[in-house]
C-alpha cells in the first residue's frame, strides 16, 4: 500500500470524525423519534435545506476538485504509482459513495416528509 492510499486513509477518517461530530447532535436536536423511528409530521427538518445538505454540498464540491487533479496528473503521465494519484482516486472514489448514498437516504426522508404533511391535509379534505 503506498504512502498515498494511506494518507487518503487518514484524511478520509479526520472527514468523517468531523462529519460525525457536526451530524450526531444535530440530528439529536431535530430529528423526532417516537420508539425509535422518526416521526416525519413532527420532524420538519427534511423539508428544508439544512446542515446535512450543506456538508453534502461541501463534499460534492471537494469531490470534483479531487477528479480535477485526478485528471490532471494523468493527463500529464502520472499512473497509479504516484502518491498524489493514489491520493486522488481513493478520495474520489470514498466520497462519491457517500454522497450518492447520502443522496438517497435524503430524497427517501424528503418523500416521507412531504407523504406524512400531505396525507394529514389529504385527510381533513375528505
Amino acid at each position: 500500500m503506498g504512502i498515498g492510499w494511506i494518507v487518503s486513509l487518514i484524511v478520509g477518517g479526520i472527514w468523517v470524525i468531523v462529519i460525525l461530530a457536526i451530524i450526531i447532535p444535530f440530528d439529536r436536536k431535530h430529528v423526532v423519534r417516537e420508539n425509535r423511528k422518526i416521526n416525519y409530521h413532527k420532524t420538519t427538518i427534511y423539508l428544508r435545506w439544512n446542515v446535512f445538505d450543506t456538508i453534502i454540498f461541501t463534499l460534492g464540491i471537494y469531490t470534483i476538485g479531487c477528479v480535477q487533479a485526478l485528471n490532471w496528473l494523468i493527463s500529464s503521465g502520472q499512473d497509479v504509482t504516484n502518491p498524489y494519484v493514489q491520493f486522488f482516486t481513493n478520495q474520489s472514489q470514498v466520497w462519491v459513495i457517500i454522497i450518492v448514498i447520502y443522496s438517497f437516504i435524503r430524497i427517501s426522508s424528503t418523500l416521507k416528509a412531504i407523504k406524512a404533511h400531505l396525507g394529514d391535509k389529504l385527510n381533513d379534505d375528505k
